[in-house]
């Protein structure tokens, strides 16, 4: 009896590994870079009736840019290829922000509006809450959540959800077909 009571207090039981703060970015990062190059068609899921620029539009994102600080992901709704989600790794975490472009390339008066992430999330989803740039160029915008998912070889999701509000917006994207590149977003 002894015996067995010694094994036993060798015995350790481990709760399941989570990754630390950190490296639930650089898991969450890593998973976007493994998209770099590709395209991928998206379908609407959840919109509000302001949302007419995407109804009956053939949705793509194509992961264009990558590097180690950046990442550049057109998205183009129909022949509209205006809008790019720029993530950036910043030293407190990441940050995503919308740059709008008109067809001669030139910004748009509404452009470079997003936020940081608040927290380190997890390696499959981060949310970025607008931050004072976007407060002061979109005042009904300073509550809003994007929140971009990943879930590999299944669905990427971009999301917007205005705090205090009903505004909510997602699209989601099968991973698990490519298609062709679109043409540049303008402006690039």
């Amino acid at each position: 009896m002894i015996g067995l009571a010694v094994v036993l207090n060798g015995c350790v039981i481990r709760p399941p590994e989570t990754p630390a703060p950190q490296e639930a970015q650089d898991a969450f990062w890593a998973r976007l870079q493994r998209l770099c190059g590709r395209a991928y068609t998206g379908t609407l899921v959840q919109g509000s009736p302001a949302d007419t620029a995407f109804a009956g539009k053939q949705l793509v994102m194509h992961v264009r840019q990558c590097s180690d600080r950046e990442i550049r992901i057109p998205f183009h709704a129909g022949e509209d290829r205006s809008r790019t989600w720029i993530l950036t790794r910043t030293d407190a975490g990441l940050r995503l922000k919308h740059d709008h472009r008109h067809r001669d390339g030139s910004e748009d008066q509404i452009t470079q509006y997003g936020g940081d992430t608040a927290d380190r999330g997890t390696p499959g989803r981060q949310e970025f809450r607008a931050d004072a740039h976007t407060a002061k160029l979109i005042p009904a915008a300073s509550t809003n959540v994007w929140t971009v998912e990943v879930v590999p070889g299944q669905t990427f999701a971009y999301a917007l959800r205005r705090e205090g509000t009903d505004r909510r917006f997602r699209v989601e994207f099968d991973l698990t077909r490519t298609v062709t590149p679109p043409p540049a977003p303008w402006g690039y």
